[in-house]
């Protein structure tokens, strides 16, 4: 018996593939289940292997399944993504162009705000409702498109978001009244504000957590380049054109935008294409796969059988109404509610400096709308940094860990982060950004305050750019790093905290100025941020086995379903 037993795990140790890793390609799923908790399956470790070991006597069934023992089994389970390099740049450059449409909305907005608020004859106060509706809807649709994304596929979710967004900017140019302007503007966020979540959603689809520090930097770049060029742009067109000719431009814009996606962005959904190799269905095709496959229709096998692959995917990929509730079961866990939390505030006080800038540069230096948009360069030039800078960080950072820890990092088939300090390896890149991003976040209150001479704030709009961001796209992919398999709809928690929060703030900024005093106001930012800071040690000491309880009950919860 002893023999025996030596003998299986010597043969589980050489031929079988590890099961742990947290990323694993669908198509290598037999059966899946949904857990309690949005992204994590269970899965056969042995799925996929000949019954029959090198001996031809020994079946891998009878092999011993411990976890200890799978952990340290060499993979030869099928790569993570089969998108080739080339096709990923193509993805990843078409979902950041996509994820530039919600930014830009907002920011090429901002010089126009005393323009509009001359012509419909209302407050800057009510002018900035107009920018708390569209960061509420921010929030909120994302909670509808993630899910629709993680269900149906990356090309739908892109899709109806788009024809949503061109019919808003359509009313948003020709509507005559304060009240239709407020009403257009959520609907021109439902339409858009997808796309960040989306573009995340896409990263997860096809880079292990090893490298996905770098790919959500490329694909958080272009929401990071509409604060550097919406403002100029909406300065410019305000100012020559009218505000009309904003929304007119946001039209073409998405109009040409949405001929590459329909022609050549492939479908990326896990639930969908698996890794890639199974052949997406209907509107999931883009048009020139579809061409293709009405000119050479295939018949062979390897084409059925991933057909059948297809059909043996998870079933939460079965058309349904999109259900919003699934970012709350993110928000109620104790490490991705706290994570959350505290990357609002972040959030809040990078918007609180954006929305009361135009308000500030108009009193102090008495800009006009071109004058506003160009101020606004330094602050889009940080924040289009930033994603560059934190995601190299980021991985660079990953690797030390994985090294100090020796832990072997797999970039072809993903990690499993349940022996991994995911936590160190992220936080330690935020933090410090975090400590300068404050700091300079309080000195901006105190130069505004003494209307010292112009370079002193665009300095620190460079900094605050710069350094909140990389904060935020640290924490922002930790998120991801926690629902790999369900990452559009843990982005959707992710924006429907700091949205709601960030309307809040952008709500009140104008009015906390006007009754505290421009240093105190940002000062009372800064310490808002610095007091919640305690939050960061909490998830470094306690993330982890937070983390570890979550994926046992899944497991869990996953055995009572199979067993029923």
């Amino acid at each position: 018996m002893v023999e025996d037993d030596q003998t299986k795990h010597e043969l589980a140790n050489e031929h079988i593939p590890t099961s742990s890793t947290l990323y694993p390609p669908y198509q290598s799923v037999e059966k899946s289940t949904t857990k309690e908790e949005i992204g994590w399956e269970q899965r056969d470790p042995l799925q996929g292997l000949p019954k029959e070991s090198l001996d031809g006597t020994k079946e891998t069934e009878d092999l011993p399944s411990e976890p200890t023992a799978l952990s340290t089994i060499q993979s030869i389970t099928p790569p993570y993504s089969v998108f080739s390099k080339r096709k990923k740049h193509l993805i990843v450059v078409l979902a950041a162009c996509g994820g530039f449409f919600s930014p830009l909305s907002a920011n090429i907005y901002f010089p126009a705000l005393t323009t509009l608020a001359r012509d419909y004859g209302v407050s800057s106060t009510l002018i900035n409702l107009t920018l708390t509706s569209y960061m509420i809807f921010q929030g909120l649709a994302p909670t509808i498109f993630g899910d629709l994304a993680d269900m149906a596929g990356r090309r739908p979710a892109y899709i109806i978001g788009f024809v949503i967004y061109i019919a808003a900017n359509i009313g948003l140019a020709l509507q005559k009244s304060y009240a239709g302007l407020f009403i257009l503007r959520c609907l021109q966020s439902t339409g858009s504000s997808a796309t960040i979540a989306l573009g995340n959603g896409v990263v997860a689809d096809i880079a292990t957590s090893s490298e996905r520090g770098v790919w959500m930097g490329y694909v958080t770049s272009g929401p990071m380049i509409a604060p550097a060029v919406a403002p100029v742009i909406g300065g410019l067109l305000s100012e020559f054109l009218g505000w009309r000719s904003i929304f007119w431009f946001l039209l073409i814009l998405a109009v040409v935008y949405l001929i590459p996606l329909l022609a050549a962005f492939p479908e990326t959904a896990r639930g969908v294409v698996g890794n890639g190799s199974i052949p997406p269905q209907g509107w999931n095709m883009n048009l020139i796969d579809y061409l293709h496959s009405r000119k050479h229709p295939s018949s062979s096998p390897a084409h059925s059988a991933s057909r059948d692959d297809q059909q043996s995917l998870p079933r939460k990929g079965k058309l349904r109404f999109p259900n919003p509730l699934g970012t709350l079961r993110v928000i109620k866990q104790k490490d991705a509610g706290l994570l959350l939390f505290y990357n609002s505030l972040v959030y809040t006080a990078f918007y609180a400096v954006i929305a009361s800038a135009p308000y500030l540069f108009q009193e102090i230096y008495h800009f006009n709308d071109l004058q506003i948009g160009l101020a606004f360069i330094p602050f889009g030039v940080g924040a289009l940094l930033a994603p560059l800078t934190s995601g190299r960080l980021m991985d660079w950072n990953y690797r030390r860990v994985a090294q100090s820890e020796g832990f072997t990092i797999d970039k072809k088939r993903g990690d499993d982060l349940s022996k991994f300090p995911l936590e160190r390896a992220r936080l330690q890149v935020a933090a410090p950004m975090l400590a300068l991003g404050t700091s300079a976040t309080l000195c901006y209150g105190w130069i505004m305050q003494h209307e010292t001479n112009l370079a002193a704030p665009l300095v620190m709009h460079f900094l605050i750019g710069l350094f909140l961001t990389s904060a935020f796209n640290c924490m922002s992919v930790m998120i991801v790093d926690y629902y790999p398999l369900s990452p559009s709809t843990a982005t959707a928690a992710n924006n429907l905290v700091r949205c709601l929060v960030g309307a809040g703030g952008t709500a009140v900024i104008n009015i906390m100025i006007e009754s505290m005093g421009r240093g105190w106001c940002f000062t009372f930012v800064a310490a808002v941020v610095a007091a919640a800071s305690p939050i960061l040690w909490v998830l470094l000491k306690w993330g982890p086995g937070w983390r570890e309880e979550r994926r046992v009950r899944g497991e869990r919860k996953s055995e009572v379903e199979e067993a029923v």
